[in-house]
């Protein structure tokens, strides 16, 4: 195939990966529609920071690790399933009934950052998937460490379109889903799916 050919079909396959639902983009509509589109973009920001190092790792040789070493592994996904039940039982037990401007503003800047950028650094399963899978649309004779940041760009830039996309989706529904019951259904809808996903990743195998 010519550059373009694997630049095409690798862009295609992660769109694909992108629209599949997952947890960033539970944890995008979660975010648009408690706390707003800024706190949503700084956690879509994390999710992006998140697959670049997963990228970096990848392309200087440690992500293979995770690919041989079991110990790795399994280290890295309990890390990964303990930090997703620690999210998930905060929003059951303590659900949220108003949407208070002022007390979102006084939050630490980087917390949905921190949140999005460490629910991707602590999934293995993303670096597993960079190592089985960019690799496949690396031409040949090319640079791996050039090609490999260009493949993660192009994820970063179709995941940060869509979380652009949801986040505006959510603003025609703003006025409901700031509603009391409605922001505690989906603190608690978001936590039991972060629950799902931490026993999802707990359980899962190469």
């Amino acid at each position: 195939m010519s550059v373009s050919e694997y630049l095409f079909a690798y862009s295609l396959a992660a769109l694909l990966l992108t629209l599949t639902p997952g947890l960033d983009t539970a944890l995008i509509l979660r975010t648009a529609s408690v706390e707003g589109g800024k706190k949503a973009f700084h956690a879509a920001l994390g999710i992006n920071t998140g697959c670049f190092i997963w990228g970096a790792l990848v392309a200087f040789g440690l992500g293979a690790l995770l690919a041989v070493s079991e110990v790795a592994y399994t280290l890295l996904k309990w890390c990964g399933a303990g930090y997703l039940c620690w999210l998930g039982i905060q929003l059951l037990l303590r659900p949220r009934t108003v949407f208070d401007s002022s007390q979102v503003a006084e939050a630490a800047s980087g917390n949905w950052y921190l949140r999005g950028m460490l629910g991707n650094v602590l999934n293995p399963k993303i670096g597993i998937f960079y190592v089985s899978f960019l690799p496949q649309f690396i031409p040949a004779g090319h640079s791996p460490m050039i090609w490999t940041f260009l493949l993660v760009s192009i994820h970063v830039v179709i995941g940060t379109l869509w979380s652009l996309t949801l986040i505006m989706a959510t603003r025609y529904a703003s006025n409901v889903l700031k509603k009391s019951g409605v922001i505690k259904w989906m603190d608690r809808v978001t936590g039991g799916l972060f629950l799902f996903f931490a026993a999802k990743l707990a359980l899962s195998h190469r």
